[in-house]
């Protein structure tokens, strides 16, 4: 099964940062979730967490070469 998933941190309307992750199988309408935090640091940490969860699950980093 072909699975697509990516994060980015983005700034929020109030200071704080956002977590947006959004994820699909190859070929389906994807979801979105997004979480929010206070500062850039939260949002880094569950990028990190959620990194490496989804790496022992079987996700791989996009290779550009």
């Amino acid at each position: 099964m072909a699975r697509h998933y990516t994060m980015s941190i983005e700034p929020d309307l109030f200071r704080g940062s956002a977590l947006v992750c959004r994820w699909c199988r190859i070929g389906t309408r994807g979801q979105e979730r997004i979480h929010l935090s206070a500062n850039n640091g939260q949002a880094i940490s569950r990028f990190l967490f959620l990194t490496r969860r989804k790496r022992a699950h079987g996700y791989k980093p996009l290779s550009y070469s």
